[in-house]
């Protein structure tokens, strides 16, 4: 049977290591501001890009990653979202300037996890 789990997913004690959620916002060519939640952002970012994503992406395709937050779990990434969509413009753009990196550089995010090394104890 295989394995429904790779290697990468594992902590050294051969459990699941649980992946981070993050809560995304992107700036999109209309000015507005669209929400989501994902495992990968440089993955979703693509599809939105793409054209693949959502379907209010597809017709106002992003033009920046404005936010990433990581989160503990898929819950507490969806709590988030409803959160910050029930906030009016202004209060999401006021936490916008507050939490997006002043140099806009969300490469820590775009980036593939290293993969996980194997501790060989006797």
């Amino acid at each position: 049977m295989p394995a429904s789990k790779s290697a990468a997913a594992r902590d050294t004690q051969g459990r699941a290591s649980p992946r981070p959620w993050f809560l995304y916002v992107l700036r999109c060519r209309d000015g507005a501001l669209y929400t989501g939640v994902t495992t990968d952002v440089t993955r979703r970012y693509a599809q939105h890009a793409a054209g693949k994503g959502a379907r209010y992406t597809r017709l106002n395709p992003p033009q920046a990653l404005a936010l990433v937050l990581v989160c503990a779990g898929r819950s507490e990434a969806l709590k988030a979202e409803y959160a910050f969509k029930r906030l009016d413009r202004a209060a999401k753009l006021d936490f916008l300037n507050r939490h997006a990196p002043a140099d806009g550089d969300f490469s820590v995010f775009m980036s593939p996890p290293p993969p996980a090394t194997q501790i060989n104890q006797p």
